[in-house]
């Protein structure tokens, strides 16, 4: 009796642990591509991407809205989408999260907003729309924050973000880096560049103007990279 127990308290663990999560499934329907840009540039596009957030945390914080802003490689704009997201746990709002992006319940609803399981239908869509079967390499700032909150969001569908995005990711602080730039944050990048900063009013700091700030950015960068390689 006592072994039966035991059993019956083990057995459902072992078989539980052994399931593969849907969003690891999900992983095997990307498809596997040798395409690379320095080959063939004209089959590749750049997601400039920003989310806004809850907090820092990935995986306990949620994201709150997205910008996402598709160039061509030199950085021309193609198309964008944003999306005001309403998180699973508003509760969870740090209070230096909100002072950064202004999230409230009460803003969301008078602004409008989509659930999670909408906003990755409604990304999904965009992709297809605006990008075909061209690749695409993920761009971001803080590039490990942004994937991995949208890593986050994709998996509570069962999804994968890779069914969007290459594999490598690209992230402008990294870029900045290599032009001796490395002052890190976006304020210092700004003003070595000489472009304009984002804005800080929290009503109107959002993904979008994050990724607008991206793309400046990185065209400076590539301007900057050209001529120095010039020299």
């Amino acid at each position: 009796m006592r072994l039966i127990c035991i059993l019956c308290l083990v057995l459902p663990w072992v078989a539980s642990a052994d399931t593969e999560p849907d969003f690891v499934k999900d992983m095997a329907k990307v498809p596997f591509s040798l395409s690379n840009p320095q080959a063939e540039p004209e089959q590749w596009l750049l997601a400039h991407v920003d989310v806004e957030t809850t907090g820092i945390t990935p995986g306990y914080h949620e994201m709150i809205d997205v910008g996402v802003i598709i160039t061509d490689l030199a950085g021309i704009e193609i198309d964008r989408l944003f999306m005001r997201i309403m998180p699973a746990h508003p509760e969870r709002a740090e209070p230096g999260a909100v002072d950064v992006n202004g999230f409230s319940v009460s803003l969301w609803r008078q602004r409008g907003y989509v659930s999670e399981a909408q906003a990755i239908d409604q990304w999904f869509d965009f992709h297809d729309r605006v990008v075909g079967s061209r690749e695409v390499l993920f761009v971001a700032y803080n590039a490990w924050f942004d994937i991995s909150f949208v890593d986050q969001l994709f998996r509570k569908s069962g999804r994968t973000w890779r069914h969007l995005f290459h594999y490598f990711i690209l992230d402008l602080p990294s870029m900045a880096w290599s032009q001796g730039i490395h002052g890190l944050t976006g304020q210092h990048l700004a003003h070595k560049l000489g472009i304009a900063v984002e804005t800080r009013d929290p009503l109107e700091h959002t993904g979008i103007t994050g990724a607008e700030f991206n793309v400046r950015a990185y065209q400076a960068l590539i301007s900057l990279a050209g001529m120095s390689s010039g020299k």
